[in-house]
């Protein structure tokens, strides 16, 4: 091989590695953006666990207890197609065996859980026949 061809091969793998190295770094900041790991997520999550995860879960799907009290799947179509004003009246006021939340959270999380409920739609999952209902 000639020194011109030599150079030319160097300089297409050094473009090439750059741009796979751009696009795995778009990737990576658009998983961060979505991820939304910031301050109000991080709250957002503890308050679930240690208010709704006893009945929904952890993910949202309902936990042993709650599946025997037939809680609805948060990730579920009829969850998901409920206002924002209508989950957190739910979360607020309560709804059949759903206690009320209003005098034990902040009306700032009950909106952090609705944005939470929101993050657990997995259209996936409702193929395998994981619709709730309310």
């Amino acid at each position: 091989m000639t020194k011109d061809m030599t150079e030319r091969h160097g300089m297409f793998a050094s473009i090439i590695f750059l741009l796979i190295f751009f696009f795995g770094l778009t990737l990576f900041a658009s998983w961060v953006v979505r991820a939304n790991l910031g301050p109000d997520s991080v709250v957002s999550t503890a308050t679930f666990r240690t208010k709704c995860a006893m009945c929904h879960g952890r993910d949202g799907s309902g936990s042993q207890i709650g599946k025997s009290m037939n809680v609805p799947d948060l990730r579920s179509p009829v969850v998901q197609k409920l206002s924002d004003a209508q989950l957190a009246q739910i979360i607020s006021d309560g709804k059949g065996g759903m206690p009320s939340f209003k005098n034990s959270v902040s009306e700032d999380q009950i909106h952090g859980l609705v944005t939470y409920i929101r993050s657990l739609h997995h259209p996936v999952l409702f193929l395998r026949g994981r619709e709730g209902t309310l």
